[in-house]
């Protein structure tokens, strides 16, 4: 560690992310002398190449406006690189080194050929009209498109990107090469989607959780439910949990929460996935909808009580504070549908008070694995239903569960209970490491 933060100077969240992962690793990689002889840990934690550039564009008033772009190609040793991009403001190459660190290991978890990539820019999509989204997209691919290919990289959508993002993009990509293929996933159901694709976090993170509480002989149903964000893993996290009997009690967004006691019912949650996705409301408007709701301006829903915690929103939105809160108020489980949203402190804070704690790499990878069977369905240039879909995501997610069980029963915690952390992050290390060590010195 003390290495890789002198090499990276300036980055909290690449260093957080790989302390949390070398912690769990360590004495795994300390019975197995290959890794070492190798230096496994040094190469995994350096990305093969970053790619940085200038995204340049005109607004709607004639303005010439300047953004910073990036693509953090970070590990293609199980397959070809595959992660999201992100379009925000706070987007930093610190970030996206995070990102596709985790993006690595959370691949690998999956079971499919995909290595770990991130990317995206420092650019606002709130407030743009869809005239200026396009021109950036335009101009961003215009450099991108030369890094990228469906057996070299294959970005996706992340926070700020959705399915306009990824329509533009794809409409550029494809003028500039003259070739369709599945170079991006998360395309609209006309143009080579997949069904399930704007689901499958939010699904698949909720399906971990349904497993994690199935080991202690437990369910969903009937629990409080706390969600943090209003997009498309929050939302459809809560719509899974409430097919499974749960009841959800907020949602947020950068402004704040919302409480809603009697619950976010199904017709409630269709007034927030219009108010989002169409338009484009802040989510104090749901409790000028529904009276049962309370707004609580600039704040967390951790203080709420509840069984369950998902927090969907970002990274490092569950503080100390806020971990403690939740084991004041008996909190069961955590399930990370955002990508690193726990702070490390918060995170063991969790995991000693005997919380199930499901990390976002084993969590969360829902999403990249109906990615995955996008670009089968692409590949073969045909597509599965919903149905068809659904059942896969679902078996996945069993499949990371019952890998993070086999690597996470270290004898040190009760029976009953799985150190989670410690099982994704040397379930999903193994894959790579191995792979990594049969190419030799490459």
């Amino acid at each position: 560690m003390a290495g890789l933060e002198k090499r990276n100077p300036g980055q909290p969240e690449f260093h957080q992310a790989v302390k949390e992962f070398v912690s769990t690793v360590m004495p795994f990689v300390l019975d197995h002398p290959d890794y070492l002889q190798h230096q496994i840990l040094e190469r995994m934690s350096e990305p093969d190449r970053i790619i940085t550039f200038r995204v340049t564009w005109r607004d709607d008033h004639g303005n010439i406006r300047v953004n910073r772009a990036w693509r953090v190609q970070f590990n293609n040793s199980i397959g070809p690189y595959k992660g999201g991009l992100r379009f925000h403001p706070t987007v930093t190459l610190s970030v996206l080194k995070f990102l596709g660190f985790e993006q690595t290991l959370k691949n690998s978890l999956t079971g499919l050929p995909m290595g770990g990539a991130k990317g995206g820019a420092n650019f606002n999509p709130k407030g743009k009209s869809d005239n200026e989204v396009m021109s950036f997209c335009q101009s961003m691919m215009i450099e991108l498109f030369r890094h990228i290919g469906p057996d070299k990289d294959v970005p996706a959508g992340d926070i700020g990107v959705g399915a306009r993002e990824i329509s533009y993009l794809y409409g550029q990509y494809k003028r500039l090469q003259n070739q369709f293929h599945g170079v991006l996933t998360g395309k609209g159901l006309s143009f080579g989607g997949s069904l399930i694709r704007t689901e499958a976090t939010g699904y698949g993170c909720v399906y971990f959780c349904q497993e994690m509480l199935n080991h202690r002989d437990d369910s969903l149903d009937g629990k409080d439910v706390v969600i943090s964000g209003s997009g498309n893993v929050a939302t459809y996290a809560a719509e899974k949990a409430t097919e499974l009997g749960a009841k959800v009690l907020t949602l947020s967004d950068s402004s704040g929460f919302i409480h809603d006691p009697d619950g976010i019912t199904p017709e409630k949650l269709e007034f927030v996935k219009q108010l989002k996705e169409v338009r484009r409301g802040r989510i104090s408007e749901y409790a000028d909808e529904f009276s049962s709701a309370s707004f609580h301006e600039g704040k967390k829903p951790w203080s709420v009580d509840c069984d369950v915690a998902i927090p969907c929103a970002t990274q490092n939105e569950i503080s100390l504070d806020d971990a403690k809160n939740l084991t004041d108020n008996n909190v069961q489980v955590v399930c990370e549908g955002a990508n690193m949203p726990t702070e490390f402190d918060a995170m063991h804070h969790l995991m000693k008070a005997g919380v199930m704690f499901g990390p976002a790499k084993a969590a969360n990878a829902g999403g990249v694995a109906v990615s995955g069977l996008e670009q089968s369905q692409n590949a073969l240039r045909m597509s599965w239903s919903r149905a068809e879909v659904d059942e896969k995501l679902l078996g996945i997610m069993k499949d990371i569960h019952e890998k993070c069980v086999k690597h996470g029963s270290t004898g040190e915690l009760p029976k009953d209970n799985i150190d989670y952390v410690t099982g994704a992050n040397v379930a999903g290390f193994i894959k790579v490491a191995d792979t990594m060590v049969a190419y030799g010195a490459v």
